[in-house]
């Protein structure tokens, strides 16, 4: 997967750059809005990370610039601006997805990884199938073995959300956002409740437990791992 970084705080652009590589991706770093602006017109990219105060163009030109001209690629804005009309504004621009800084890179991996894999679920199986869990997701059923499991609107999309990162470590706050579209607050246990009655219903009953928590972190759905 091919990314852009368009970032002029050095320190910034050069731990993402590094932290992208080490993950797999092949990165473009451009540290000025023009710049960033031209490669994401010239070149082919899978996704975009984007800056808002950025030297001779600001992130809501190039946003707006890139839309403008029917450029569908997803677009993250990593950016101190936190207000909640900030984070509305480069929504309504047409952005995928906004974190604030300073920021934890396991979030932003988790997040860049969920747009990509939104961006490829055209060729994703309607029938997802982890372990003896299976998901039909237009039909909004879940089942392990033979016992059908009965979830909320909201519990399917959190398991769904879970299956489809397996393996990988999500942030409460992806999870807030991804599920409940909504901004993360730390003083909140509403996903912890969230997961603890999901896990009444997928795992309790059954002898192989498949959603973990990882310690200060957040939460994966895999077959083996220790909670």
């Amino acid at each position: 997967m091919r990314l852009l970084v368009v970032e002029d705080e050095k320190k910034i652009g050069d731990y993402l750059l590094k932290g992208l590589e080490e993950s797999g991706f092949v990165v473009q770093l451009e540290r000025n809005g023009l710049d960033g602006y031209h490669m994401a017109m010239s070149e082919t990219f899978d996704l975009i990370i984007l800056d808002v105060m950025l030297p001779d163009i600001d992130g809501w030109q190039i946003m707006q610039k890139l839309r403008a001209a029917d450029l569908s690629v997803p677009v993250l804005f990593l950016t101190a601006k936190d207000s909640l009309s900030d984070k509305v504004k480069g929504l309504e621009l047409g952005a995928d997805d906004y974190l604030i800084k300073p920021f934890a890179f396991a979030e932003l991996l988790a997040r860049v990884r969920s747009l990509l894999r939104r961006g490829a679920r055209q060729v994703i199986p309607d029938v997802l199938e982890v372990a003896d869990l299976l998901l039909d997701i237009p039909k909004r059923r879940a089942t392990r073995g033979d016992t059908r499991i009965n979830l909320t609107n909201k519990e399917f999309s959190l398991l769904e959300l879970l299956v489809r990162g397996q393996g990988e470590v999500l942030p409460r706050s992806l999870i807030a956002s991804q599920v409940w579209d909504m901004n993360f607050d730390s003083e909140t246990n509403v996903i912890d409740v969230a997961v603890r009655r999901l896990r009444a219903k997928i795992d309790d009953p059954f002898a192989t437990k498949l959603i973990h928590t990882v310690r200060g972190m957040g939460y994966k759905l895999d077959v083996d791992d220790d909670d």
